[in-house]
């Protein structure tokens, strides 16, 4: 099998995987009739989990930009989910914190979460994940430096 065929194969797999993990969170956020997005819940589970974040780092670790993690902060706060605080050191800049409420949406919808990760990797051996948290790894090391995000 020429390597090129090989390529477009993976990636084509790595795409059509992608897309359908996020149908498949949509569907079950739907289902489940929560009160957030997908989106929304990754940012509750990173503040939730990390502790008090800046909004340059909730964009670093999510992936996403500035004004989309600006739009789903603003959601969040307005749902008492989160709240903005000044940072210790007096200057303008604000760091972000869940809130107890927030708490309790994230530790509601956390189960169904880890449940559709788990029908994800059922029947694929440890071992196979591990080589494919590797590759994956590589290939998002190979791509730093080549995309610009807007954090």
């Amino acid at each position: 099998m020429p390597q090129n065929f090989l390529n477009k194969k993976v990636l084509f797999t790595l795409m059509a995987t992608g897309l359908m993990s996020k149908v498949a969170t949509l569907q079950m956020f739907a289902h489940n009739e929560f009160d957030i997005t997908p989106e929304q819940y990754m940012v509750l589970a990173l503040l939730d989990e990390q502790g008090e974040l800046y909004q340059r780092q909730i964009c670093e670790m999510s992936y996403k930009d500035r004004p989309n993690i600006t739009r789903i902060i603003n959601i969040l706060e307005n749902n008492g989910l989160v709240k903005r605080i000044p940072d210790v050191n007096g200057r303008k800049v604000l760091k972000v914190h869940v809130t107890e409420k927030g708490r309790i949406i994230h530790a509601k919808i956390k189960p169904y979460v880890i449940k559709l990760r788990d029908e994800m990797v059922k029947n694929i051996p440890v071992k196979d994940l591990e080589l494919c948290q590797k590759v994956l790894g590589q290939m998002l090391d190979n791509l730093e430096g080549k995309v610009k995000l807007q954090i």
